[in-house]
């Protein structure tokens, strides 16, 4: 792949959007093996949690490349939203296996939309956060719109999208927007550090539990029902009887993954 690189290491693989020189913009090529890395990763049973990251100290994703689609037509601008928000947006958001945004310095537009999508965020102390897409006549199309108030609230989302302005990783941490906040230098050791904790749980219910939780997001379903469904669901596995096994013989629970 040209504009990722992936990295497996003790059950965590992380993802680099590798284009520094264009801020690590996301283009329809950068977009496509985005989504093929992370559909290999989520069928790899080893890999028990993913890490997204950009290189270089400058930016997570600085945007969406403008170049791409400056001279598109109304049609054309709406196939560009549906295809990417199918073909990564919603599919990050969905994936089994947990993802975790290591935000370091500028995350803008199509980048932020590409944080908000993983399942949560953790960012640098020089981390940039921003939906400008108003300053280009247009409006944020890979999710933003709804991810933004869903994390933040309606007010805050309506201002940071109105105003087109950049919160700092304080903010973004006071509004609920990233997790935790680090040095840029201690950024991927503690991201790592909450991804190893995650590989020691069972890799079938964490699946089954982002499935419940952003049930609760999608239209005419039922989060409690889904809930339910697939607390049921859980009865049913492997992990579930190693689980309870190991709870009751005192012992550490050793799950065989996916």
């Amino acid at each position: 792949m040209e504009n990722i690189i992936i990295e497996k290491k003790e059950n965590i693989a992380i993802v680099t959007i590798n284009r520094p020189t264009k801020l690590n913009a996301l283009n329809k090529a950068t977009i496509q093996e985005l989504h093929e890395g992370f559909k290999e990763l989520n069928e790899d049973a080893s890999v028990k949690a993913i890490i997204i990251t950009g290189s270089g100290e400058k930016a997570f994703v600085a945007g969406a490349d403008i170049s791409e689609f400056a001279h598109f037509s109304v049609e054309e601008g709406g196939k560009l939203a549906a295809q990417g928000q199918e073909v990564l947006f919603d599919f990050v958001q969905n994936l089994g296996t947990p993802v975790i945004a290591a935000v370091n310095g500028f995350a803008l537009g199509g980048g932020l939309e590409l944080a908000m999508a993983c399942h949560f965020r953790v960012a640098s102390d020089n981390a940039k956060m921003g939906l400008p897409e108003v300053t280009l006549g247009v409006i944020p199309g890979y999710g933003g719109t709804q991810r933004l108030a869903q994390l933040v609230g309606k007010g805050r989302a309506m201002e940071m999208i109105m105003t087109a302005g950049m919160v700092d990783a304080q903010t973004a941490l006071n509004y609920g927007l990233v997790n935790h906040v680090v040095s840029q230098e201690e950024l991927l050791e503690f991201t790592k550090g909450i991804a190893s904790k995650i590989t020691k749980n069972s890799s079938v219910a964490i699946a089954k539990a982002i499935e419940s939780v952003n049930a609760n997001y999608i239209d005419g379903v039922n989060g409690y029902e889904v809930e339910i469904k697939n607390f049921g669901a859980c009865f049913g596995t492997e992990d579930f009887k190693e689980g309870t096994t190991a709870f009751l013989e005192k012992r550490k629970a050793n799950f065989s993954g996916r």
